[in-house]
């Protein structure tokens, strides 16, 4: 008699939660109330057992003309047939959307729960695919930073390379990339890579393939006490780079990844460059000609709620790489490269970013060419751009405090499906960082073998397709201060 009541009493709270959910997909559609609120009011109004569970029996998907419909499914992380408690269906939901938009394949994604009865409920998923195709011309600076370009060399155009760059991020409808990139004038350039995230049935592998061709009429040869770079420059081509690259690809779950990389190298470069005139170090060697090979394993765990500008979650990962076969002279070289970030998201809109990158190269006794620490893409300090600070060990810690100040939509003055407005944020905040690279007292420089520290305050403004642009006044521990730009996105 009391487990009949039981049973009674289930239905009746699932019931409630059926019709509740029935009233929350009208509101959704008319009135975009968010679904974390509903349930919250729902479970206050209902009591509703925590411990009751719901049954989906579909997922219905729409808006995805070209991406495959299991490529989707695969981030969503409750399948057709399973049960799920009804307090726990809003983050699992949550998380799933979080998921499906960070394959970048989507401009705007949302997944709302469609009840069928008192036990069973459907999941609808509406998304909005991105432009997968861009070609367009290219400018590429030949310095490190756009920063180093306009002071160090007064925005010299002849420093610039020009081409063509064609970019298809979604071919096969799999989430599979192929980059092409033509360069010439500065230098030349060509670089192919192509991408295939799923290349079996359960989604779970995927691989990489990637080549490029590469002369300079100048390249960096070393780097002088002041932490600046000295270039070696000819009126012809005075380097010559060619790389071949494969990688294996596995991701287990939905957060972790694992990849093998083998990377052929081959660098032909002037004969003056390894005279004692300029620098013997460059490939700790007396040949001017080096082919070598890399081999790396990485790992990465990424839950983050939106992967080009994260407010809240974590990643995490390390990367060995073994290059060359020996283990000491010439390029041989043990490296260990650790990375940690970590986002929380504060009351009123505010965000809180700790991050932290560490690298290790063995042995201490480095060619120039293996000497590279900050100053190179994102290892580097706010405040430092103008610097290259090499090194065989070398750590950075960032803390940003930030506070989003608005965002709105931009109706677009034309119809387009992919576009239909552009979306504009931005977010002011302020940062403090931390920093230390060492390296081997004959290649010592005026910021090696220090602490470092740097701070300042700035914007990050994001609009379409998660571009991020970031305007940052830093200031560091020389005294110096000045304005920085910064910009970044997929495209």
């Amino acid at each position: 008699m009391i487990t009949s009541n039981l049973k009674k009493m289930n239905l009746i709270k699932c019931t409630f939660f059926f019709f509740g959910l029935l009233f929350c997909n009208c509101t959704i559609a008319q009135q975009n109330v968010d679904i974390k609120i509903f349930y919250e009011q729902l479970l206050q109004k209902t009591a509703i057992d925590s411990n009751c569970k719901l049954l989906l029996d579909t997922i219905i998907i729409s808006g995805n003309k070209k991406t495959k419909n299991y490529v989707i499914l695969r981030e969503i992380k409750i399948k057709q047939g399973d049960s799920i408690k009804a307090n726990s269906l809003f983050e699992t939901i949550k998380s799933s959307r979080e998921l499906v938009y960070n394959t970048n394949l989507f401009s705007e994604v949302e997944i709302i729960p469609l009840m069928t009865s008192a036990y069973t409920f459907s999941l609808k998923v509406v998304v909005n695919e991105r432009w997968y195709i861009y070609p367009a011309p290219q400018f590429k600076l030949s310095d490190r930073n756009f920063n180093e370009w306009w002071r160090t060399y007064n925005a010299d155009f002849s420093r610039i390379s020009y081409g063509l760059k064609f970019t298809h991020y979604n071919i096969s409808g799999r989430g599979d990339q192929l980059n092409l990139i033509f360069l010439n004038g500065y230098s030349r350039n060509f670089y192919a890579y192509y991408v295939a995230p799923y290349s079996n049935s359960k989604l779970t592998e995927g691989f990489s393939l990637g080549t490029g061709f590469a002369q300079n009429k100048e390249f960096t040869y070393k780097t002088d006490y002041n932490n600046q770079l000295l270039q070696y420059k000819k009126s012809d081509f005075t380097k010559n780079a060619f790389f071949f690259n494969a990688a294996y690809r596995k991701r287990n779950g939905f957060y972790n990844r694992h990849y093998v990389v083998a990377q052929f190298n081959y660098i032909n470069i002037d004969d003056s460059v390894i005279s004692a005139k300029y620098n013997p170090n460059y490939f700790n060697s007396t040949q001017s000609k080096k082919s070598f090979l890399d081999i790396s394993y990485g790992f990465q765990y990424i839950n983050l709620d939106n992967i080009n500008y994260p407010l809240k979650g974590k990643v995490y990962g390390f990367i060995f790489t073994k290059r060359g076969w020996g283990w000491k002279g010439g390029v041989n070289m043990l490296a260990l490269d650790f990375t940690y970030r970590k986002y929380i998201t504060h009351k009123h809109q505010y965000y809180s970013g700790f991050q932290f990158f560490s690298k290790i190269k063995l042995p201490f006794q480095q060619a120039y060419i293996n000497q590279r620490a900050m100053g190179y893409g994102d290892f580097y300090m706010s405040g430092l751009e103008y610097y290259v600070i090499d090194g065989v060990a070398a750590a950075i810690s960032k803390y940003t405090l930030s506070k989003k100040i608005f965002g709105l939509k931009i109706p677009m003055p034309f119809k387009i499906k992919q576009v239909p407005y552009i979306p504009l944020s931005v977010y002011a905040k302020t940062y403090a960082e931390a920093g230390y690279a060492y390296n081997k007292k004959a290649f010592d420089t005026r910021l090696n073998n220090r602490f470092l520290y740097t701070g300042g305050f700035g914007f990050d403004i994001l609009s379409l397709y998660d571009l991020k642009m970031s305007v940052e006044f830093s200031f560091n521990q020389l005294g110096e201060k000045g304005l920085f730009l910064h910009a970044r996105g997929i495209l």
